[in-house]
């Protein structure tokens, strides 16, 4: 398993839009994906659930990925959060 933490910085954190882009581009894995913020986690493949947590700017996240493709998954995943969130 890996996992990498990460600040959120955009202004409006995760809400629909990028939480739909973050779907689409965790899909391309066969690793299951869990994005935890504080005691709550949740499968980042449910949309719902993700905007559920309320992650807005300057919230720490911590991303696990785990599977066969993890390392490949968590490198790119981390990087769309530098670039998109």
């Amino acid at each position: 398993m890996k996992t990498f933490n990460y600040t959120i910085t955009d202004p409006v954190g995760i809400h629909a839009r990028p939480a739909g882009i973050l779907v689409k581009e965790i899909k391309k894995y066969d690793s299951a994906v869990t994005v935890t913020k504080g005691e709550k986690s949740v499968n980042a493949l449910k949309l719902m659930a993700l905007m559920g947590m309320g992650i807005k700017q300057g919230d720490t996240i911590t991303v696990s990925v785990d599977g066969a493709d993890e390392d490949n998954a968590a490198a790119e995943i981390e990087n769309f959060f530098k670039n998109n969130l």
